[in-house]
């Protein structure tokens, strides 16, 4: 039995991916994957996902060298969103800091919770 038979992808083939920081818990991100981009993750338990603006799969940190390890995948009550636990090396957010849900609403504006890591 394939276990991606229990994922239920949206139409476009495509499922949510969310990154925790397996040791704090922190939530680092969300990413989108597709069956090739699970089972290349899988395969080499690095987080692969799949970019819907550039229409292919992609490895975290193939350019930074920010690469996420898989520990854990879960899978949710109604098969529609994944769970990574992982280990993070270096940011996990693009603009560069620790994890990209840096930004608070407060008062009716966001206020920006921590900056980047240099």
């Amino acid at each position: 039995m394939d276990l991606l038979e229990d994922i239920a992808f949206n139409e476009q083939g495509l499922v949510p991916a969310i990154a925790q920081d397996a040791e704090t818990g922190r939530v680092l991100m969300m990413a989108w994957m597709n069956e090739q981009a699970i089972r290349q993750t899988l395969a080499t338990g690095y987080a692969h996902y799949y970019s819907r603006s550039r229409r292919r799969q992609w490895k975290k940190g193939e350019s930074s060298g920010h690469v996420q390890k898989v520990l854990d995948i879960y899978l949710d009550c109604d098969g529609d969103t994944l769970l990574l636990k992982i280990h993070q090396t270096g940011p996990a957010c693009h603009t560069n800091r620790p994890s990209c849900f840096y930004r608070r609403l407060e008062n009716d504006e966001w206020i920006e919770t921590e900056g980047p890591t240099t």
